[in-house]
């Protein structure tokens, strides 16, 4: 293949790559056609190779061109293939309707949808709307999505699961959950974030042959973050000492809240920070050195206890467990006084909503809900639209912002997006252990948009782990630390 598929790609720049195929590199946009109906059905024979019946439902423009393509492919290979249409196929234009013709010459039954329940197939393919839908669903196309829902056989959906919206990944009323989604050409950015992970189910991909020069003319939306950010983190000297690798000072542990603080500086030690330093209420003192003996535990009552501590370290995490009170606006205070590389968590990000202002020293590590906060929005139109909302971020605050969630999306302001990560994760705690991660590593000296990318990839693939090993619930945000540990060292 010629595309680099960590790269994702807008509805826009996806138009755009295809018109550079067929008009500079000289591939017809039939044959595309053809090529994306072949690979789909390779990928079904593989996945499901005693199914003997299809059925195929097919909408308007090339995403029903590719279904047709699917389903004469499984007539010629002694498969049963019916197709259900939603839009006309006599109206389909060019290369669609080839599509259709050809389908309909080598025998593949075709049919008008009519709401019910389809019980006589193996595997159903989703070639509804691809990349083309532009308001929720609703009449005959939500009936179909709601039937094809309900059937109880594997879907696969061709380039994106029918009402996910390609650019942002949300839910347009509803949407197909496939088990299995074959994108073409390019990796569509709405494919990993926002409501997409919960409908894509295996997402693969195919190039179709288009030729690298075609993708060179195109700067992608954003890429997805792979394995290969572990090469980030070079070996150590052979006489390195713990001043090399770096003094995170964490702060927060506002009373009753002591745990969150002694997450996220077990997670800076497991990471490989050289020392790491705890700043909280005094009456955690002796909770948090039991808890980790290896922790430098300090009882701060204001900005003047906070101020020698910041001298000595050489990045800081701040909100974990902080609250809102005088105490915490006045360590927060210190820091962005300080402009000490810094990650903003929790409580850190509600007071800087207060009172916002840029820095590009710093990370800001915001859920959905406080993005909402520090933007002025609510937590629905952040997840709207969950790219420009951390693009939105990044312009208004500076430095780097992740947005997390489902996907997580880090602004630096090239956008990235993380697939990795589960379920498992929505538990107390995990934040905490984010920041520490990506402290630790800033504390190394790794670029801050590097550290933060390796972070992300580190603690949301350590939750994998987790989860093949003892599965997704009861996941504690300790149960990370051995698994980061030996990710950071592979």
């Amino acid at each position: 293949m010629s595309a680099n598929k960590s790269i994702l790609y807008s509805i826009e720049q996806l138009r755009e790559l295809e018109r550079l195929a067929i008009e500079d590199a000289g591939i017809s946009a039939y044959e595309l056609m053809c090529r994306a109906g072949r690979i789909a059905f390779e990928q079904i024979r593989q996945r499901w190779p005693t199914a003997k019946k299809l059925t195929v439902f097919c909408g308007a423009g090339n995403n029903a061109g590719d279904g047709y393509v699917i389903a004469k492919l499984a007539h010629e290979n002694n498969i049963s293939a019916h197709v259900y249409y939603l839009f006309d196929p006599a109206g389909l234009a060019d290369d669609a309707h080839q599509a259709w013709q050809d389908a309909g010459s080598s025998g593949v039954a075709i049919e008008r949808f009519a709401s019910g329940i389809v019980h006589d197939t193996d595997v159903i393919v989703d070639a509804l709307l691809g990349t083309g839908i532009r308001r929720e669903l609703q009449g005959d196309w939500l009936a179909a999505v709601n039937c094809i829902n309900a059937s109880s056989r594997p879907i696969v959906s061709v380039d994106i699961p029918s009402g996910i919206h390609a650019d942002t990944g949300r839910v347009m009323g509803a949407a197909i959950h496939a088990r299995m989604t074959v994108s073409f050409i390019g990796m569509k950015k709405g494919l990993f974030t926002a409501d997409a992970p919960d409908y894509c189910g295996d997402v693969l991909f195919d190039d179709l042959g288009v030729p690298g020069n075609v993708y060179r003319q195109i700067t992608g939306a954003g890429r997805l973050l792979c394995d290969e950010v572990r090469h980030a983190l070079s070996p150590r000297s052979r006489t390195a000492h713990k001043g090399d690798n770096g003094h995170v000072l964490i702060v927060g542990g506002n009373t009753g809240m002591a745990g969150s603080v002694i997450l996220a500086g077990q997670a800076a030690l497991s990471c490989g920070a050289g020392l790491v330093s705890i700043a909280t209420r005094a009456q955690h003192m002796v909770a948090a050195v039991a808890a980790c003996p290896e922790l430098m535990v300090y009882g701060v009552n204001g900005k003047s206890d906070l101020r020698p501590l910041l001298r000595k370290a050489t990045t800081v995490v701040i909100g974990p467990g902080l609250g809102q009170d005088q105490w915490a606006v006045s360590l927060l205070d210190a820091v962005l006084e300080r402009h000490i590389p810094a990650v903003l968590d929790a409580d850190a990000l509600n007071l800087l909503a207060r009172e916002p202002c840029c820095c590009e020293n710093r990370v800001l590590t915001p859920h959905p809900a406080e993005a909402g906060r520090l933007l002025g929005v609510s937590t629905r139109e952040v997840n709207t639209d969950r790219y420009q909302a951390v693009k939105q971020l990044q312009e208004k605050y500076a430095g780097i912002v992740l947005l997390k969630g489902a996907g997580t999306l880090i602004a630096a302001p090239q956008i990235s997006v993380c697939a990795a990560g589960n379920p498992g994760m929505a538990s107390a705690g995990m934040g905490d252990v984010l920041s520490g991660v990506i402290a630790a590593l800033m504390a190394q000296g790794l670029p801050m948009a590097n550290a933060v990318e390796l972070g992300v990839w580190v603690h949301a693939s350590a939750a994998d782990t987790q989860t093949r090993q003892r599965g997704e619930r009861g996941m504690l945000a300790s149960d990370l630390l051995p698994c980061i540990r030996q990710l950071i060292n592979a």
